[in-house]
């Protein structure tokens, strides 16, 4: 222990003697949706939390306090650079500290198991080391910024659907060597400074009372030292809760702890030892990050200050995955793009002009611009050399009112008085808490309208809805077209009741440029005694139906006419996002019958996929180049141009497998039967699984083209080293991601037959030679032992394999383990 971590300890423990039951008690429920309360007496500050991983949205989810909004985790882990996943950390925390943040409730961790996974765009990878590593820098980076994070979710939320109550069965070994390693390797190698414990069962028990997974294997045996908070209301039993090592339950201050702590204590139900060690880990926080009077903060000297949108820009481009590249006329590759005199580009597709940068769910932040491929394209390009069509659009439901909207939010009370307003970036109000604009309160708002002005973009029929629970008055243009109310449905997740599908209430003849006005009024319910009290409803609407063949036949038109088609395809947030899973891998709309037309009429097609995760390719054999963006942040059209141009290199690496069909997946079971999720599929995931199977995948894990090319010339394995020397053949400079994998010769236990044990990126120009050593570690070579219940080495000859991707293997070297 440091002095410095001494002083810290001393202090805290200084603290808690001051402290009487009922005060511990309350601290431990939080004061609010976000923040756990202050305690003058000890010179304790309220500590404040805040949603993540890609932003830091603050405690208000309102476009009045605007944050960066970088790629989605899948896109950094895409970039294969744990330094870089630490620079994204920092500027989290530069973020946080802006918002007034101290703890981030990032990174997500848990595993791409099944493609299907809704919230599979907010986790990393389908490999726990790489995972691992880059979850690693991500939590260094926001700790290196004074300010702490909650990796989650702690552990087996690999899926959504029943997340609240499932029981994820999973047996040791892949709960260890897969599930569990994640976490292991940050707390490790990063020592976060908090966790989250996850809604769901493991084997029984749910997270939050998990004494085994909690006390003894993340505390006891891996040494974690921070603060444990639920998952926000997966709190469900006082005693449970606090025995299985729960430090804080979230939000307050209507908990499991608080009053009901206390009297589980005085009726002799608790120890208040155990209520001592939470409050000792929440005063550790707070010490580590400033709050508590006479510690001295981990971090007094902030990293120098980052440029946000730069470093957005640089992560979307260093994300973005080439799968696909082929030659075209003259014999030159499609991409980068031929931009000589008089070359045109057709840009096609909806998802060029309102593209989807970030995931639905609690990871939504709201940036103060976004760079759709369009602006990115027409900015980078000389004019009068792009043209744009909608060809088709992935969503044919009504969203939340966005593109040439101007909204506010009024609160009255019963006399029809304001109370207060506050700006709306869409037509979705989302308060939870306190989060309501100032003058607002729950005990004196009647009603919420939505209102102001609407320039439509198109002439035609618009469509009005809704979307929420409760009492609705739609008006357009001055006109009352539906007064009615919405009740709750057959949904189980809150998120599926709130934000689930949407209800079409009104068409209403528009002319493009004319503005009209616009008003949904909500009558307030009485939310006393709710756990959480919040408002949560959207104003929605979709633009004219137009009839598909005839935007594919323009799109095709404007193809033929041009020297390259780029069609952009996307999914929506009823595809990807927090509350359910997906039940196929098929772009929505008629996007996959725009990118065959598109592609059967200019043989030059680039096709981008604006996707956070796996979808169906079925015409990918069939146009010149793929690139995979991923949710690409704010400024993910601007790296789309750099990246189309030739201006940056396609840096990304597959961090998980696309299967050429979902048939081949394989792991599809997300829906549990009677309460349980069985992995049945043992350590088989991923590319684990194609392999076992002998599936060949649409694109294999680490797959990624740059502009260059790589010849692998030498493999030297020494102890534990892989040496690997490389040359660059191509004619421009370029990166390549080195990935080495393991094979055991002769397997005395039943492994996968091979699996990730390291990797490194390494840079150079045309012509140039490099070398890189990547440290092979022991937990490559260990399994764990159902029957000591420890780590067991397992010796013998195993073949080191140098590869670009899974499969895709270089150089080989034999390697004896004793």
């Amino acid at each position: 222990m440091t002095d410095a971590e001494q002083v810290r300890h001393d202090t805290a423990e200084a603290a808690l003697d001051k402290l009487d039951l009922d005060t511990k008690a309350r601290l431990l429920a939080g004061q609010d949706m976000w923040s756990l309360p202050a305690l003058p007496e000890i010179g304790l500050d309220s500590l404040v939390m805040s949603d993540g991983p890609i932003g830091v949205r603050g405690v208000r989810w309102t476009a009045d306090d605007p944050s960066i909004a970088l790629p989605s985790p899948t896109a950094l882990a895409a970039a294969w650079d744990p330094a870089l996943a630490r620079r994204a950390g920092r500027l989290l925390a530069q973020e946080a500290r802006r918002k007034g943040v101290h703890v981030l409730l990032a990174p997500t961790v848990n595993l791409h198991r099944s493609p299907l996974g809704g919230r599979h765009f907010e986790c990393y990878s389908e490999d726990p080391y790489l995972t691992g590593a880059i979850g690693t820098g991500y939590v260094q980076g926001v700790q290196d910024g004074g300010v702490g994070t909650t990796v989650k979710h702690f552990v087996g939320n690999d899926a959504e659907t029943e997340r609240f109550t499932v029981d994820c069965v999973i047996a040791p070994r892949p709960l260890r060597e897969l599930y569990l390693a994640p976490f292991e390797a940050i707390v490790t190698n990063a020592h976060p400074w908090g966790i989250m414990t996850s809604y769901n069962r493991v084997n029984g028990t749910s997270m939050t009372e998990n004494r085994y997974l909690v006390n003894e294997v993340l505390r006891a045996e891996w040494g974690f030292d921070g603060y444990n908070v639920s998952d926000w209301m997966a709190a469900r039993s006082t005693t449970g809760d606090i025995l299985g090592g729960l430090d804080v339950a979230m939000p307050g201050p209507q908990t499991v702890y608080g009053p009901a702590l206390a009297e589980a204590v005085r009726a002799g139900e608790v120890p208040e030892s155990a209520v001592d060690d939470a409050v000792r880990n929440v005063l550790r926080l707070a010490a580590r990050v400033g709050l508590l009077e006479g510690a001295p903060a981990v971090v007094t000297d902030p990293p120098a200050a980052i440029d946000g949108p730069a470093l957005a820009r640089e992560i979307a481009a260093r994300g973005i995955v080439l799968v696909r590249n082929e030659s075209v006329s003259g014999g030159r590759r499609a991409l980068p793009l031929d931009t000589g005199a008089g070359r045109t580009v057709a840009l096609l597709g909806a998802a060029a002009r309102d593209a989807r940068v970030l995931g639905g769910g609690s990871a939504t932040v709201f940036p103060e611009r976004i760079v759709s491929p369009l602006d990115g394209l027409a900015a980078a390009l000389p004019e009068g050399t792009l043209t744009f069509c909608v060809g088709a659009d992935p969503s044919e439901e009504l969203v939340p009112a966005d593109k040439g909207f101007d909204l506010r939010a009024v609160c009255r009370d019963a006399s029809g008085a304001v109370l207060g307003e506050g700006g709306l970036p869409t037509g979705q109000v989302q308060w939870i808490g306190d989060d309501l604009p100032e003058g607002a309160t729950y005990e004196t708002m009647a009603s919420i309208e939505v209102t102001g002005t609407f320039l439509p973009r198109e002439s035609g029929e618009h469509a009005f809805g809704t979307r929420g629970l409760g009492a609705f008055t739609l008006a357009v243009d001055g006109r009352t077209l539906w007064d009615g109310v919405q009740e709750m449905g057959d949904e189980a997740d809150p998120f599926e009741a709130f934000f689930g599908a949407p209800s079409e209430r009104a068409r209403v003849p528009l002319t493009e440029g004319e503005p009209v006005e616009v008003s949904l009024t909500f009558q307030v319910p009485d939310t006393t005694g709710l756990p959480l009290r919040a408002i949560m409803f959207s104003l929605l609407h979709l633009g004219p139906r137009r009839d598909p063949d005839e935007l594919i036949a323009e799109a095709v038109a404007a193809a033929r006419a041009a020297d390259t088609a780029v069609v952009v395809v996307a999914t929506t947030e009823r595809v990807e996002s927090e509350g359910f899973d997906r039940t196929d891998l098929t772009l929505p709309g008629r996007q996959n019958d725009l990118v065959a037309a598109v592609a059967a009429a200019n043989p030059n097609t680039v096709v981008v996929v604006n996707a956070g995760s796996p979808v169906e390719l079925p015409w990918r054999a069939d146009v010149a180049a793929v690139l995979l963006t991923w949710f690409p942040g704010q400024e993910g059209g601007a790296a789309l141009a750099d990246v189309l141009l030739g201006e940056a290199e396609p840096g990304g690496r597959l961090p998980t497998t696309w299967p050429a069909a979902f048939a081949d997946a394989p792991v599809t079971e997300v829906t549990p039967t009677d309460g349980r999720l069985e992995y049945r599929e043992g350590l088989l995931i991923g590319y684990r699984a194609y392999e076992a199977r002998g599936v060949v995948p649409g694109y294999p894990f680490g797959h990624g083209l740059g502009y260059t090319d790589w010849t692998y010339e030498s493999l030297e394995v020494g102890g534990a080293t892989a040496r690997i020397r490389l040359t660059n053949t191509g004619a421009r400079t370029g990166r390549e991601v080195v990935q080495v994998y393991l094979a055991p010769l002769a397997d005395p236990v039943e492994r996968p037959a091979s699996w990730l044990a390291g990797f490194a990126s390494v840079e150079a120009g045309p012509g140039e030679s490099v070398e890189v050593e990547i440290e092979l570690p022991d937990r490559a070579f260990e399994i764990w032992d159902e029957d000591t219940r420890d780590w067991r080495r397992i010796g013998g000859g195993y073949e080191v394999r140098a590869s670009h991707a899974h499969g895709d293997t270089r150089l080989t070297a034999t390697l004896d383990i004793g």
